[in-house]
């Protein structure tokens, strides 16, 4: 059978990782790597044996398809150009800057008749796989992604860096669309918003709380789940999977606490998990990191013409619920709503005083 013949555009902090894995795959020829820096790209193209270039046209012709993992204002002339030339298209997260370019590219892939698939890597998490397995009716869900201060991805805010990712792992989650959105967030370094916290309220009932930052010290990736099944909880970091279900005797309504005796009560509290409450602790197998996985799940797509597990589609309707996000949080009044004055990440009143002095700065 024919090698796929593939280029990744951008190749950068994750773009490099991209050309790394596909240049080692039997079934695909890395026919090229593009970076705007010239000595990045070459430098890539020299470890991956492929060639470099500083501009991307030159290979319209010349792959079967192609990863886009240039920065998000990017995305939309990029991705557009190949989709014209009919090459499926891999592109990063968020899948554009606007609603609008999505549903160009959306437009684009179809009228081409190929694959759009979009880099929302938690979806091949294998600890979301596993819980995306059972039946589950989410009711109640807070989410958690903090991160330190890297530097990248300074052309957009925390809602289309970190926040994107669970924004779409919860549409995924509910199948449901959002009904009310309310959003508060701050500008740390006085550029876009680097925290948001969230609460998203969908049409099926479902209410989550979501929270992002890209000035934690601790990373924390986390998503929990309440639902008339039981609770589920997700680390990301560690790809563990914690699931509670009522026992049979709870589900028939078998346990009145105002029926039980004073002996009862009292040994309840040593009887809930185990007895009352059953546990589950899953580490789940990680065959193949996730971005391996989520190549190979695009060039199967392209192979045999299948829809992708991330489509255009699913990219829009998350990049939709951040732009409502955004929307709310530079619209949010910090002084209450009759004060039009104090809105938005940049509209904090100012500080009243320090929260503690600084000891060294004292001593110098």
């Amino acid at each position: 059978m024919n090698r796929l013949r593939m280029a990744v555009i951008g190749v950068g902090h994750l773009g490099k990782e991209h050309a790394r894995i596909l240049a080692g795959m039997n079934e695909v020829e890395l026919v090229g790597v593009t970076d705007v820096s010239a000595e990045q790209a070459s430098l890539i193209a020299e470890r991956c044996g492929t060639k470099g270039y500083t501009d991307y046209r030159p290979l319209l012709d010349q792959v079967d398809a192609v990863t886009v993992v240039v920065p998000t204002i990017h995305h939309h002339v990029v991705a557009s150009e190949f989709l014209k030339h009919g090459v499926p298209v891999l592109v990063e997260k968020p899948i554009a800057t606007t609603v609008a370019q999505a549903e160009d590219l959306i437009r684009l892939a179809r009228a081409n008749k190929v694959a759009l698939q979009v880099g929302h890597i938690e979806r091949f998490n294998p600890a979301f796989e596993t819980l995306n397995e059972r039946p589950i009716q989410a009711k109640y869900i807070e989410s958690e992604r903090h991160g330190p201060y890297t530097g990248r991805s300074t052309d957009i805010g925390v809602v289309l860096d970190l926040m994107i990712h669970d924004l779409d792992l919860l549409l995924a989650l509910t199948g449901s669309s959002v009904a009310h959105v309310e959003a508060l967030g701050m500008s740390v370094f006085g550029g876009h918003e680097d925290v948001v916290n969230a609460r998203l309220t969908f049409a099926n009932g479902c209410v989550a709380q979501v929270t992002a930052s890209r000035v934690t010290q601790q990373p924390k990736r986390r998503l929990r789940v309440w639902a008339p099944e039981g609770y589920a909880g997700i680390d990301f970091v560690t790809k563990r999977l914690r699931l509670v279900q009522p026992s049979e005797n709870l589900r028939q309504g078998g346990l009145r606490i105002a029926d039980l005796d004073p002996a009862r009560k009292a040994a309840l509290k040593d009887e809930v998990f185990g007895t009352h409450l059953h546990t589950r602790e899953f580490e789940c197998p990680q065959r193949g990191d996730q971005l391996t996985n989520e190549l190979r799940d695009f060039i199967q797509c392209v192979k045999t013409k299948r829809r992708p597990r991330v489509t255009g589609e699913d990219g829009r309707n998350a990049l939709a619920l951040a732009e409502r996000i955004v929307s709310c949080v530079m619209a949010h009044r910090w002084n209450g709503p009759k004060d039009g004055t104090a809105m938005g990440i940049h509209g904090m009143p100012s500080p009243s005083g320090l929260l503690f002095s600084d000891e060294r700065a004292e001593a110098a």
